[in-house]
């Protein structure tokens, strides 16, 4: 039997910190905009969340979670959020975002979800698919640093 053992992961955050704390400014303008073009702060976490699903980015879902019930979000919207096209749990500008997150996040099978993004701005004005847009870009970022640098999730106390 071959045993390996993995070498610990580079935290790039950490390594380059100045980059780190671009893609968080980013994030920030991105939450400022999409607010700015009057999408609600829930919408916003739940495209966070969605991305972070998407993703399989263990770290920024529970943050994101978190965050979502600190602001109101209920536990059940939760639970079906992966589904959310088969619920009838959202509201036509959320299900637009929730659309938008997927299709800014699997842009490798854009053409074939471009479904995705004309139902979005069919329900959302130009600045706030642009500002969805940016904020799922901007949440995939920190999932790709989560994910790299292998960001432990700990227990809940």
């Amino acid at each position: 039997m071959i045993v390996t053992t993995s070498p610990a992961r580079i935290d790039i955050g950490t390594r380059h910190p100045d980059l780190y704390a671009t893609v968080g400014s980013m994030a920030q303008l991105a939450e400022q905009a999409a607010l700015g073009e009057g999408l609600s702060p829930l919408l916003i976490e739940l495209v966070k969340i969605r991305v972070s699903q998407i993703n399989g980015c263990a770290y920024c879902l529970r943050i994101h979670s978190a965050d979502s019930l600190a602001k109101g979000e209920g536990p059940e919207r939760l639970s079906v959020l992966s589904a959310w096209k088969e619920t009838r749990h959202f509201d036509a500008q959320e299900q637009a975002g929730l659309a938008l997150a997927e299709y800014a996040t699997r842009i490798s099978d854009s053409h074939s979800n471009k479904g995705l993004y004309e139902f979005a701005a069919g329900q959302l004005s130009a600045g706030q698919v642009s500002a969805v847009i940016w904020v799922a870009m901007a949440t995939n970022a920190f999932n790709r640093i989560a994910i790299s640098s292998s960001y432990k999730v700990a227990p809940a106390k």
